[in-house]
């Protein structure tokens, strides 16, 4: 073998073996689209040796389609609200966290110690909690839009202008709050007064977008939008004319956590990820991005100060009451299901 040789076999070696100690340094997120600043990634990488690759989706039910459609085995984490968090758990799509894996574990805030969707944190951690509701554009409206009214029953300036989020949890949490009913009513009257209602909304609506939730409100495609807290107190700040409404029947709030998947290729690194995002410094990182709250405690030195005077973040004293998005029985669920269905035929 002749020293070129010799050079090439070393290279192809060397290469082999990077290769393979890559590979063990691997983590695969599925995440939320706009959820994450990528400095924030480049540190984990920088600190871990951990390489990211990251996919989005647009909405918990998109998510959950896409792992029982083969995702399973793919990703090592994924970041699903408080609702799904509970339905991956009854379908034994999350893995256990083992006491004392989570070296930060004590960072988690008293309040959110022991959520009902995941007691004791066994599967997840907390990342984000807002509020979901809807903007408008007060240059075309400029009467109340405290009331679920503007989504469900417009005024003629609105109608045709209105973009709903793709998300079943989202828009029938919002239309029973505007009924004044369950959100997992089983009562036959309720049920048809809530299809009859949103059959006749429809009519009103645009649109039915996630993703760009914020560009059609900021481009002026919609002069009414569903959107999140985070979201919203973006598009105010490059369409000044935009108001996050509070509205008087009540509004959704949710908070968003990284679950432990089962089968994740790369677990260590998954671990290492969720210790790193328990840091009250990394996660308030997400926060001056996202324009969110965290579950965790001591993250006020490190929040960019005119956080805690978004409009987006603090509700008047008219406002309804903030509910969580309820997960029903199986039965219920497939009535709830089939109205969605009805919703976007």
């Amino acid at each position: 073998m002749n020293i070129l040789a010799k050079t090439a076999a070393t290279a192809v070696a060397l290469a082999l073996g990077a290769a393979s100690a890559s590979a063990e340094g691997k983590l695969v997120i599925y995440h939320w689209f706009e959820y994450i600043p990528q400095e924030l990634l480049d540190k984990f990488t920088a600190e871990t040796g951990i390489e990211v690759t990251m996919d989005t989706y647009d909405s918990n039910e998109a998510m959950l389609a896409s792992l029982k459609a083969g995702g399973m085995g793919t990703y090592d984490v994924a970041v699903p609200g408080d609702y799904m968090v509970s339905i991956m758990i009854g379908e034994g799509m999350l893995d256990e966290i083992g006491d004392g894996e989570l070296k930060n574990k004590g960072n988690i805030a008293p309040e959110w110690a022991d959520p009902s969707f995941d007691p004791g944190w066994r599967h997840s951690i907390p990342y984000q909690w807002g509020s979901t509701s809807f903007m408008v554009d007060t240059a075309v409206y400029d009467g109340d839009i405290d009331t679920t009214d503007i989504l469900f029953n417009p005024p003629a300036e609105l109608s045709g202008k209105i973009n709903m989020l793709d998300s079943q949890g989202e828009v029938l949490a919002m239309a029973a709050l505007h009924l004044g009913i369950p959100q997992c009513s089983s009562d036959r009257e309720q049920l048809k007064a809530l299809n009859d209602m949103l059959q006749n909304a429809k009519t009103h609506w645009a649109s039915f977008n996630s993703d760009t939730a914020k560009e059609v409100l900021v481009s002026g495609d919609a002069a009414v939008g569903q959107i999140y807290d985070g979201f919203g107190a973006k598009a105010r700040a490059e369409r000044g004319s935009l108001k996050y409404a509070f509205p008087t029947q009540g509004y959704v709030a949710w908070m968003d956590n990284v679950v432990l998947l089962n089968d994740a290729p790369n677990r260590d690194s998954a671990i290492a990820f969720m210790d790193f995002l328990l840091m009250p410094e990394n996660i308030a990182a997400v926060s001056n991005y996202a324009r969110y709250g965290s579950g965790l405690s001591g993250v006020g030195e490190f929040l960019d100060p005119e956080l805690a005077s978004l409009p987006e973040s603090n509700p008047p004293d008219t406002a309804g009451p903030a509910v969580f998005i309820e997960v029903c029985d199986e039965a219920t669920q497939a009535v709830y299901d089939q109205i969605w269905t009805n919703v976007k035929k």
